[in-house]
């Protein structure tokens, strides 16, 4: 089996879960009485700890020999914590499970980013191949799970989860290449001095405008991640089609993922990031006003620039102002802001608007695109982005 396959393999074993998940977990919190509020705070609390939980997994995860190492830990942990769900643990209870569960599970993309950025540069492939083959998996979680709740309990969407973060674990052992985190004969670095790079990424004012422009884009996301499902239900859409809705989104990324290499080479992460903002700009105004079915559709579509081109674009900018030494963390950073501590607040705040306005809550992630393309716009003066 081909490298790229095994890589696009993983990253399916960690996007069928995030598929069932991120529609879905919300109806199971609702299922068992829980409010719009309630909801958003269990959601959001990993995010926002996530400044402080993304990096410090990271440097742990530096401290192995083998990159693969931390994910198979982490997924074993993952898998635990997904199953403690079903116990009558109350709000409390499920906030703090949910909490570790969701603090390690959402550093395994960026950890696993690591590897296949790296790999594909080396090897010369396409890192969209083995990406996209995960979002079809993202997009297969969709559907199927959307389908199964028409007859079935949210209980199952626990039990999906939990199946797939322990397929994830075998996946890390036996489908990614054993690459080591530092290079041969170059012992790993003491705690310090991974500490001292991780500094070194929060003081360049460079890396952090990329970093907050690509998360806040990123993170106006989170009242359609969080409460899409239940907008649409509120609008009388049948939960099945909500899958198919979430997997028109992502099949528009898979296809940017593989198709279109070239023509992101030629224009360049800064343009991508513009582009992203934009679309992301249009689709959640466009939803806060509860637009006809027919036209969901292609609003979905523009998920290809709202998401996939802003994270092409994210993890571009974050690999060309870091080094080798410092790449893991500052995947990290970027992803505890992008999905972490930005996103937590909007989650946060997505919560009471649902419950108060409903689909108007899109208009508070429209006001974040707007700051995201005010940082993105400022990154063209920075010289360490320009072609060479």
């Amino acid at each position: 089996m081909s490298l790229p396959v095994r890589l696009g393999l993983f990253y399916s074993a960690i996007f069928v879960g995030t598929g069932a998940a991120s529609p879905y977990m919300p109806v199971w919190f609702a299922e068992r009485g829980l409010s719009g509020a309630q909801i958003g705070l269990i959601l959001s609390l990993p995010m926002l700890a996530r400044a402080l939980t993304a990096p410090l997994l990271a440097v742990w995860a530096d401290s192995f020999r083998l990159r693969r190492t931390a994910l198979i830990f982490m997924s074993l942990g993952v898998a635990v914590a997904y199953a403690l769900m079903a116990l009558p643990l109350g709000f409390l209870g499920w906030t703090l499970v949910w909490f570790a569960a969701s603090s390690a599970f959402s550093t395994m993309s960026p950890l696993t980013d690591v590897i296949v950025l790296a790999r594909a540069r080396r090897d010369g492939f396409n890192y969209g191949w083995p990406r996209g083959i995960g979002s079809v998996a993202f997009i297969v979680a969709n559907v199927v799970m959307g389908a199964v709740l028409t007859w079935g309990s949210p209980e199952l969407v626990l039990v999906w989860i939990t199946a797939a973060v322990s397929l994830t674990a075998l996946g890390a052992r036996y489908l990614l290449p054993p690459d080591p985190v530092h290079e041969e004969g170059v012992l790993p670095a003491p705690a310090a001095d991974r500490f001292a790079g991780l500094g070194a990424l929060l003081r360049d004012p460079a890396f952090m405008t990329a970093a907050l422009a690509c998360g806040l884009i990123q993170s106006s996301h989170a009242f359609y991640y969080s409460f899409s499902t239940l907008t649409w239900k509120q609008q009388g859409v049948p939960e099945g089609l909500t899958g198919v809705l979430w997997g028109v989104g992502v099949a528009a990324e898979v296809a940017f993922l593989w198709w279109m290499e070239p023509w992101r080479r030629r224009i360049g992460p800064r343009n991508l990031l513009m582009l992203g903002g934009g679309a992301a700009l249009i689709r959640w105004t466009a939803y806060a006003f509860a637009p006809p079915l027919w036209l969901v559709f292609p609003l979905q579509a523009l998920h290809v620039f709202s998401y996939a081109a802003t994270f092409i674009a994210s993890l571009q900018l974050v690999e060309r102002l870091s080094t080798p030494r410092n790449a893991s963390a500052a995947q990290a950073v970027n992803s505890a802001l992008s999905g972490g501590v930005l996103a937590g607040l909007a989650t946060m705040a997505s919560g009471p608007l649902f419950d108060r306005y409903g689909a108007h809550g899109y208009v508070l992630m429209t006001a974040m695109c707007l700051a995201g393309l005010v940082g993105a716009l400022r990154l063209y003066g920075v010289r360490r982005l320009d072609p060479a």
